[in-house]
């Protein structure tokens, strides 16, 4: 176990390597973590600021009579 510890003779530089690598990985783990918060919280006061919208049955579609009084128009041929 030792031998493995010490890794060949290069342990001074394996161990903080890994070290630095597991601090930069927790820094962006916390960071993200964070973000989302904020995101969220954005979210959420954007969401209860805007007034509601009611839906309607037909939101978006266009009624299939709408042309129905227009007069055709003549094609010639």
């Amino acid at each position: 176990m030792n031998e493995f510890l010490h890794m060949g003779g290069y342990a001074a530089y394996v161990w903080p390597a890994y070290g630095i690598a597991t601090l930069v990985l927790l820094g962006l783990l916390v960071a993200t973590w964070k973000g989302l918060r904020n995101a969220e919280a954005t979210l959420k006061a954007l969401e209860s600021a805007r007034p509601a919208r009611r839906r309607t049955r037909n939101a978006g579609r266009k009624p299939a009579d709408q042309n129905a009084g227009a007069p055709a128009e003549a094609s010639e041929g």
